[in-house]
């Protein structure tokens, strides 16, 4: 992937992350946590 094609979907995808937590039932702090845990588990499989 390009690096513009990477900074559309980061965007992309915090805008409907930033959507998701508005209604998101548990506190957001949670929801982070989860979120950078499948972040990083998705990007070190990409690397490997």
């Amino acid at each position: 992937m390009s690096y513009s094609t990477t900074i559309g979907w980061s965007l992309f995808t915090s805008g409907i992350v930033t959507l998701l937590l508005k209604v998101a039932p548990y506190d957001s702090l949670y929801w982070g946590i989860a979120l950078l845990v499948v972040g990083l588990v998705i990007m070190s499989r990409r690397v490997l």
